[in-house]
C-alpha cells in the first residue's frame, strides 16, 4: 500500500437494507454526474501554472475529459459492486475505494474548467453502462468482482501512462494530476488482489480493453 493513500478499513459499515443502499446509490450517481462532489484532498495541480498554445490546450482538454470519464466510470463500478455484494466487509471495501476515487473525479473536473473545456456530454450514458457492468461482475461472485477491479485498474494505470506521454510538456497541472492518479490506481489494484481477487479469463480482459478503446475515442471528442 502506498503511504500517500489512506488505507482501506476492513471494518464493515453499519447495516443498510437493499432499498436503502439503492437510494444511496442513486444519490451518489446524481452527484457524480452533476459535479456536486467535494474532494477531501487538495489537487496535485494546486499552485502549478501552465501557458499553453491553443493547440496544446485543446489536446490537454480532450485528454483530461477522457480521464474525467474514467473517474465517472470508476464511481459507477465501485458503487454497483458494493450494491450487489452480500459480504458486508467487501461492500465497505468498495465504498471506501469509491470515496477515495472521488478526489480524482474532482481534480479532473476542476482541470477541465481551468482548460476552458467541457466534460463529456455522454456522462449519463458512461455512468449507466459502467454501473450495469459492475452489477454483472458482482453477480458473478465476489472473487471475480474483485478480479474485475484488478483488471480495470491495471488498464487505467496503463492508459494514464500513455496520457503522460501525450500531454504537453508545459501542462504541469494536468501532468501532476495524472501522475498522482496513476500511482493511486495501482494501489487499488493491489488492494483488490490482497482481498482475494480471481484473475479474469483472457476473452473477458480483451472485451474490457475493446470497450475502453471505444469509450476513450468517443470521450476525446464528445
Amino acid at each position: 500500500m502506498l503511504d500517500t493513500m489512506p488505507r482501506l478499513s476492513m471494518n464493515p459499515a453499519p447495516h443498510l437494507n437493499f432499498a436503502d443502499r439503492l437510494i444511496s446509490s442513486a444519490d451518489h450517481a446524481l452527484r457524480t454526474m452533476t459535479g456536486a462532489h467535494a474532494g477531501r484532498r487538495p489537487s496535485p495541480a494546486a499552485g502549478l501554472k501552465a501557458e499553453l498554445s491553443d493547440e496544446d490546450g485543446q489536446l490537454a482538454g480532450a485528454l483530461m475529459r477522457v480521464n474525467h470519464v474514467g473517474e465517472v466510470c470508476a464511481q459507477a463500478l465501485y458503487r454497483s459492486q458494493a450494491l450487489v455484494t452480500s459480504d458486508a466487509t467487501l461492500r465497505h471495501h468498495f465504498e471506501r475505494a469509491a470515496e477515495e476515487e472521488v478526489d480524482h473525479l474532482v481534480w479532473t473536473r476542476q482541470r477541465l474548467v481551468e482548460l476552458n473545456t467541457h466534460s463529456s456530454y455522454l456522462t449519463p450514458l458512461w455512468y449507466a453502462g459502467a454501473f450495469g457492468i459492475g452489477v454483472a461482475a458482482g453477480l458473478l461472485g465476489d472473487r471475480l468482482s474483485l478480479g474485475f477491479v484488478v483488471e480495470t485498474e491495471r488498464q487505467v494505470e496503463a492508459h494514464l501512462a500513455s496520457h503522460l506521454d501525450r500531454l504537453p510538456a508545459a501542462d504541469r497541472p494536468s501532468r501532476a494530476i495524472v501522475a498522482k492518479m496513476q500511482q493511486e490506481e495501482a494501489a487499488h489494484a493491489e488492494e483488490a488482489m490482497q482481498a482475494g481477487a480471481r484473475e479474469l479469463p483472457a476473452p473477458v480482459r480483451g472485451l474490457m480493453r475493446l470497450a475502453a478503446r471505444v469509450m476513450t475515442r468517443t470521450a476525446h471528442h464528445i
